[in-house]
Formats: C-alpha cells, sequence, structure tokens
C-alpha cells in the first residue's frame, strides 16, 4: 500500500479565541478588587466575540486567490456569506463564572480515503483520489490521509485485502480517523467486511456524492430526486443487527391483532423497512411525475414561441454557474465546491440582432456518477437534451481535462444528446500559460479560451453561440400594413431581418421567421 503524499488534512481547532479571550476576561474579574461596569463588561466581550465564522472550507478545490471574481456580473459570491454563523453583540447570556460554561465545538469527521488501481494508472488514481478529497471536504469532512493498493482487481471480499485492511485498520487508529472512504462503489458485502476489520465506519464514493447532493438540494423537485437517489442505493444495502431486525408478529398482534389464523412467521424487521422504502419509492416517483407538467408547459410555451435553447452543460466546479453570470448578470449562487448547483436556473439572452434565446445552467457532472443519481435527475437533464446547442464548459486548469470530457459526454450522449451542436469552452483561462493552451488546444481545436474572472473570451463566445443557434425555418416576403406593427416587432424579435423597406402600403420585410410567425405573415405576402 502506497501512501498518496498529495492527499494530506489537518484538524483546525474552533473556538479557541473565543474560549481564550473569556479565560482572560475572568482572570480580569478575579485581579481586581472593585466590581467592574456590567456594561462595559458585555460590550467588551461582545466586541471580542462577533464576527462571522466559516466552517469547512473545502482546501482541496481552488486557491483562495481565484476565489473572488469581483461584483462584474452579480452577487453570486454570497454563498459563504449566507452559510456562515453571525453573533449579534450584546445578546450574550453566558454565565460569568467561566469554569460553569459548556464549549461545544463543530464536529467535522475525520476520513482516510483508499483506493485500488491496476498497473499504468497511478496517474488517473491520484487524480481520482484528490477529487473524492474535494468531495469529501464539501460533505463537511476533514481528510487526514490518502492510500493507494496497486492490484490488479479489487478484492472481492474487503476491497484492499486481508493484509492491506489490517494495515488501514493500525494506519486508522494513528491518525485517529473516524470514517474511511474508498474510491469506489462497494458492494455490501465488501463494507460489512471491511468494517469488521478497521472497526470504523466504511462508506464508499456514491455515498459521498448522495450526501453533498442532500445538502445543497433547496427546492422541491430537487429534494425528491435526491431522496429517490439515496433510497435506491439504501435498498440493497439494508443490513440485519440480530434479533432486532428479525422480529416476527404472532397471536394477538399478528395480522393487526386479529388473533386466531393469525399465527405464524409474520413479516420479519427487514422486510417491513424493505417493503416502507419500496413504497416510499414509489411516492416519489409519483411525485415527479406530478413536477413534468409545469416543467413541459414552459417548455412548450419556448417551443411555441420557438425560442432557441442554450444549456451549460460540464463537469462540476468547472465554473458554469460564473459563465452563465458573465453571459446575463444572473447573479446566481456559486460557490468554490463540488456540485453548488442542482437545481436548474434558465436566464433570458437577446443576440446582437435582437433574437431572444434562453441559456440554462444545469447540475454539473463527475466521474463515476452513480446511476442512481442519473436517473433521478433524468428530468432535469433533460434540458440538456432539448436544447439547441451545448455550451460545454472544462475547467482549463484542471490536472485532467480529457477525463472531464469524457465524462460530460459520454452522460451527453445517456440523455440523447449527441446530436445537438457543442461548443467547447476551456474556462479559467487566466490560470494558463501557453504550454497548457497548446495541450488543451490539441484536445478541442475549435475550443474558445474563456475567463469568467476576467471576461477573456466571453464576447468571442457569445458570438460563436448566436453563430450556432439554429436559423428560423420560413423565409418570407411581406408588406405589413402601418396598423399591424405587432406583426413586425414579432418579426423583430423572433425572426432575422434580411430586409426592411417602408412603402405607402406599409412596412416591406424580407425576412426569415418561424413557422407559426410565417402562418401570420401569409395574408400579406407580397
Amino acid at each position: 500500500m502506497t501512501q498518496n503524499p498529495g492527499i494530506t488534512g489537518t484538524t483546525e481547532a474552533v473556538g479557541d479565541t473565543d474560549v481564550a479571550a473569556d479565560t482572560a476576561a475572568s482572570a480580569d474579574v478575579g485581579s481586581v478588587s472593585h466590581p467592574i461596569d456590567p456594561v462595559d463588561r458585555v460590550l467588551s466581550r461582545a466586541e471580542s466575540r462577533s464576527g462571522i465564522h466559516v466552517f469547512g472550507a473545502a482546501q482541496a478545490l481552488q486557491d483562495q486567490t481565484t476565489v473572488s471574481y469581483g461584483d462584474t456580473d452579480g452577487d453570486q459570491w454570497d454563498r459563504e456569506e449566507r452559510a456562515a454563523l453571525r453573533r449579534v453583540p450584546g445578546l450574550s447570556t453566558e454565565l460569568e463564572d467561566v469554569t460553569e460554561v459548556e464549549y461545544r465545538q463543530l464536529r467535522l469527521e475525520n476520513v482516510v480515503l483508499i483506493g485500488v488501481y491496476p498497473q499504468g494508472s497511478q496517474e488517473d488514481a491520484e487524480n481520482s483520489l484528490r477529487e473524492l478529497a474535494a468531495l469529501s471536504e464539501t460533505a463537511g469532512a476533514v481528510v487526514l490521509d490518502g492510500v493507494l493498493q496497486r492490484r490488479p482487481h479489487p478484492d472481492p471480499a474487503t476491497y484492499i485485502g486481508r493484509g492491506k485492511a489490517a494495515e488501514l485498520r493500525d494506519l486508522v487508529a494513528a491518525v485517529g480517523a473516524d470514517t474511511v472512504i474508498a474510491d469506489t462503489e462497494l458492494a455490501p458485502s465488501q463494507r460489512r467486511a471491511l468494517e469488521d476489520v478497521v472497526k470504523v465506519k466504511v462508506i464508499d464514493r456514491t455515498t459521498v456524492i448522495l450526501d453533498i447532493f442532500s445538502q445543497h438540494a433547496k427546492s422541491r423537485e430537487g429534494k425528491a430526486q435526491v431522496e429517490l437517489a439515496q433510497l435506491e442505493y439504501l435498498l440493497p444495502r439494508l443490513r440485519g443487527w440480530g434479533d432486532s431486525m428479525s422480529r416476527q408478529a404472532g397471536g394477538q398482534v399478528g395480522a393487526g391483532g386479529a388473533g386466531m389464523g393469525s399465527r405464524g412467521p409474520g413479516e420479519t424487521k427487514i422486510e417491513l423497512d424493505r417493503r416502507r422504502i419500496r413504497t416510499k419509492m414509489a411516492q416519489l416517483r409519483k411525485q415527479l411525475r406530478d413536477f413534468a407538467p409545469a416543467r413541459e408547459a414552459k417548455r412548450a410555451e419556448r417551443k411555441r414561441n420557438t425560442i432557441p435553447a442554450v444549456a451549460i452543460a460540464g463537469y462540476t466546479n468547472a465554473g458554469k454557474s460564473s459563465l452563465l453570470n458573465r453571459l446575463t448578470r444572473a447573479g446566481v449562487l456559486v460557490e468554490n465546491a463540488l456540485f453548488a448547483t442542482l437545481d436548474t436556473s434558465v436566464r433570458r439572452s437577446e443576440t446582437v440582432d435582437g433574437r431572444v434565446y434562453t441559456l440554462t445552467d444545469t447540475v454539473g457532472f463527475v466521474r463515476n456518477l452513480p446511476h442512481q443519481l442519473v436517473e433521478a435527475f433524468r428530468s432535469t437533464l433533460e434540458e440538456v437534451g432539448d436544447a439547441d446547442v451545448i455550451v460545454h464548459v472544462v475547467d482549463g486548469s484542471h490536472p485532467d481535462p480529457a477525463a472531464q470530457l469524457q465524462t460530460v459526454r459520454d452522460v451527453i450522449g445517456d440523455v440523447g444528446a449527441r446530436e445537438v451542436p457543442e461548443i467547447v469552452v476551456f474556462n479559467k483561462a487566466d490560470l494558463l500559460d501557453d504550454d497548457t493552451r497548446l495541450v488543451l488546444r490539441g484536445l478541442a481545436p475549435q475550443a474558445l479560451f474563456v475567463s469568467s474572472r476576467t471576461g477573456e473570451g466571453v464576447e468571442e463566445l457569445r458570438a460563436r453561440v448566436e453563430a450556432t443557434l439554429p436559423l428560423p425555418a420560413v423565409e418570407v416576403r411581406a408588406v405589413v400594413p402601418y396598423d399591424r406593427g405587432d406583426l413586425v416587432s414579432a418579426v423583430h424579435e423572433h425572426g432575422i431581418i434580411l430586409s426592411e423597406e417602408h412603402s405607402a402600403e406599409g412596412t416591406v420585410l424580407h425576412a426569415h421567421v418561424p413557422a407559426i410567425l410565417g402562418g401570420r405573415l401569409a395574408p400579406f405576402s407580397a
């Protein structure tokens, strides 16, 4: 088992400043012979304890110098501030005697990461483990260490083998970890066997991703999608705990207290849990189907007005929401974290010639994305499948951009969007040197380099999107009377005007327009 030097973590004490301030205040109280004014004491304590405290920042994601992109594209950098804990000065009811006060600190899980890789793929395995470290930090854990083992195939019993599992147990005890996270989806038997050896909780990559989704889901539909994915993952992994999971109902208890004729083996506890999970999953699927008509109505309205749709897709934390803000000044909340955006955001935009189109920010993808999430979020991913243009955003500063490209294209293929025109965008261009740009150009020769921080390449991207949008289907030549200015306005908004003149009879138009608008202009054809 080789220790990965890139996956390390430290535990930081939280609240030491408050404890030191209160201890000093207590010492001052005991050192003077006359009482201190209570108002002065409260104000001094409030001043020392006020401020914003943010916990659980994901250090493995990117440097703090790349976090603050300024306010040129909306107030989207306020998620951390909104989630922070604030203390209001002057409202403390704390006891004066510091020995009677119980101080509680935020409890973060301390984790150790493990992975298995075959010969020749060590670099990919290290990148995957670093990504798992970022996922763990986003979920609210502190990564203490990470180890990789080279073997042709994972051990079917304990994933890393009995001997290496014993070494892992010693490592967990040495660093004081309370959780082990495997960089794959473990079988239920592997998880139980590994827990029996290392004596701490063992989870896998899928569990961490589902946990992040459950934290970030805000809308009713997003919460239902995440809960459905979690139940699908949990159902085959229910485990019994001795007699408590094998209770049998009989006598007056059996069959709702029906008495004679109801005695028998009954239903074990684990069977009851499985039935309840299946019932809940059926309810969630029905609930998600009930959400579909409203979404379809909005989409149908856009189609009726033939408004083109542009979907922004890409790897998680590639900067999709930042790019949407830069293009439309949408002010969508963004964060230096994985899967910060789960709920779809649609914004209106216009081309230079006045045509209206929509920009849609979608959920990010990640390697080894659990299939439960792909199925649960299929309704959200429909926005990608129904788009007229896909803006594929790639993090240009990522160590493995080729894997990002392939992962996203695989998911795009799963939702049936392979035929949709694609514009590849390498974001965070301000962090790239010339050599890196040359390598990225080899991955996608037609790609654009954009920085949502500095604005580099944004106008070029906007022009490329406008050039890729589909042209209206019908070419018309019409003389529109001056009392039908509504038709002329509709042509300006939804069509492409090739020529426009004013005559005695009305406005002479030569334009490409949608089929519905072409039908309305038919009576005035020239």
